[in-house]
């Protein structure tokens, strides 16, 4: 059974793909990904058992939409490294955060100077190790920002990190940096602006802001 779905998976994948009408180059980062997956089941999985439910240790995460529109503005999805950050996403929707990391880091070793990898890496991690900016994350991202320093995408995903660990103070000034890096004009800058706009209220109303 094991087999069988891994087989409709890709057939579906590759399906959805064609009806969308999507550049060829991601069709093979897709290929990649699958392929990947599926040495790593037919050695670590038991793909001769039946099916039958698992129960995770972690619960589904439920996909922010908004934000995610924003990442894909900001990191142009629809290129052959964001077709990692695609396998990563349904990975953590199923509350599989450890594999979603493993997809990331399987296309860092293909693209290891990839920004948009390093960031979704980041965001993988800190999401694995419990919504907090673990040292692992934090390299993550601070390697995104070594590669495109002038790209508001890693400091405005590490905030949002902070922000998810309810470390608002520390999230301030890498909200601010990506506003700075946003030029003027580009679709994204006032959703940018709008979150800054609203820690910085956060963080001046006395008592408001967690530990204070």
């Amino acid at each position: 059974m094991g087999w069988i779905s891994l087989a409709i998976i890709g057939v579906a994948a590759f399906a959805m793909l064609a009806w969308l009408k999507v550049d060829r180059l991601l069709w093979t980062m897709v290929a990649a990904a699958l392929m990947l997956g599926a040495a790593g089941y037919a050695l670590q999985g038991s793909p001769s058992l039946p099916a039958h439910p698992v129960v995770t240790a972690l619960a589904p995460t439920p996909d922010d939409g908004e934000l995610t529109d924003l990442r894909d503005r900001m990191l142009e999805r629809y290129t052959g490294q964001a077709a990692y950050l695609v396998a990563a996403d349904a990975m953590t929707r199923l509350g599989d955060r450890r594999a979603a990391v493993q997809v990331l880091l399987g296309g860092i070793r293909i693209a290891p100077n990839s920004l948009v990898l390093w960031t979704g890496l980041g965001e993988a991690l800190a999401a694995h190790d419990g919504n907090q900016v673990s040292p692992a994350a934090l390299f993550a991202f601070q390697q995104a920002m070594r590669l495109a320093p002038r790209h508001p995408a890693p400091p405005f995903f590490l905030g949002l990190a902070y922000v998810r660990a309810g470390n608002l103070e520390a999230a301030q000034p890498y909200w601010a940096r990506a506003l700075a890096l946003t030029p003027p004009g580009i679709s994204y800058r006032k959703d940018i602006a709008i979150r800054v706009a609203l820690l910085d209220r956060v963080l001046a109303t006395p008592d408001a802001a967690p530990g204070k």
